[in-house]
């Protein structure tokens, strides 16, 4: 079924002479990579190409250096071509603005992985059983015929390595594809160093506030636990969005507790909830519950009020 969607995906591609690339808003590598990836195939094959993300964070340091980032435009200068892609979007609402973009063209086309997606594209490539995006699309561009350079491997292998966190929790067909990327001449350890190991100095300082005030709830989860932390606006001062994304990581690795929850506070009293568990919890009905979604052990949601407020409804939901 996902061969002939990336078929039917390609057949497309292949005749369009425009195409608008959709991210999702407060963007990672695996949309970015996965937009600039297939914008970077389909710019060298003559197609008129733009790729954007919605919201006015500006992206992440880690992902500015990117091949293809030239194809990059801010969603005011989004033109809107006939045809329009989707990428990593888990739903319409994760485009923002752009969800106007995606429904006013003629074809539009949903790539993503997440298990919570409905497809909301005329065309869909929609696979939970893919470890991100990213190799979704290097589908779509083996049926296109496309050949695979370092420059669209990067891109590729950015989300790829991203999403399983390092290799940590790959399938084994992560791994064979992981291998086709380096062959191509992707600097790996440069990669790893820029996207997980690269922090201002500024980090540090609102790490070490946000763990020492991290609670153990052991009885939450049936019994499995939960750990949680707050990042508010007074942590993040003078941060970017994307060093509040490895709190999560961190809390994670808490023993203790099966599922591990980071509130994130963007504007004043208006969060977004990141959810992990290890191997038990079902994390996307919780996020469902919440108006969210996800993957199993990977979910996440939005809500609004105080801290004690937001973290007392998601205690109360498990």
């Amino acid at each position: 079924m996902n061969a002939s969607a990336s078929a039917a995906i390609a057949a497309e591609l292949a005749s369009a002479s425009a195409v608008t690339i959709c991210c999702h808003i407060r963007p990672d590598a695996d949309t970015i990579g996965s937009g600039l990836a297939l914008g970077l195939a389909l710019d060298r094959r003559g197609v008129d190409v733009e790729v954007s993300y919605p919201g006015s964070e500006q992206l992440p340091a880690s992902l500015g250096g990117l091949p293809g980032s030239k194809l990059l435009c801010s969603p005011n200068q989004v033109v809107g071509h006939p045809l329009v892609v989707s990428v990593d979007a888990a739903n319409l609402e994760r485009l923002d603005s752009l969800g106007e973009v995606f429904t006013a063209a003629d074809t539009s086309i949903t790539i993503d992985h997440h298990a919570s997606n409905p497809g909301f594209g005329d065309l869909d490539l929609i696979d939970p059983a893919a470890d991100c995006t990213s190799v979704l699309v290097l589908d779509v561009l083996d049926e296109l015929g496309v050949e695979l350079d370092a420059d669209i491997a990067t891109c590729i292998y950015a989300g790829l390595t991203t999403d399983t966190g390092s290799f940590r929790w790959a399938r084994p067909q992560s791994f064979r594809i992981a291998a086709r990327l380096l062959e191509t001449g992707v600097d790996a350890r440069r990669w790893s160093r820029i996207l997980f190991d690269s922090h201002p100095f500024e980090w540090f300082a609102m790490m070490s506030g946000v763990l020492a005030s991290a609670k153990l709830v052991p009885s939450a989860c049936n019994g499995e636990g939960l750990v949680y932390a707050i990042v508010d606006q007074k942590a993040l001062a003078g941060m970017s969005w994307e060093e509040s994304e490895s709190v999560v990581d961190t809390i994670r690795t808490a023993r203790d507790a099966e599922v591990a929850a980071v509130f994130k506070e963007s504007e004043p009293q208006v969060w977004t909830v990141s959810l992990r568990s290890k191997e038990v919890v079902d994390l996307v009905p919780i996020a469902r519950a919440h108006g969210g979604g996800g993957h199993r052990q990977a979910s996440g949601y939005s809500d609004t009020g105080t801290a004690d407020e937001v973290v007392a409804r998601l205690l109360e939901s498990l």
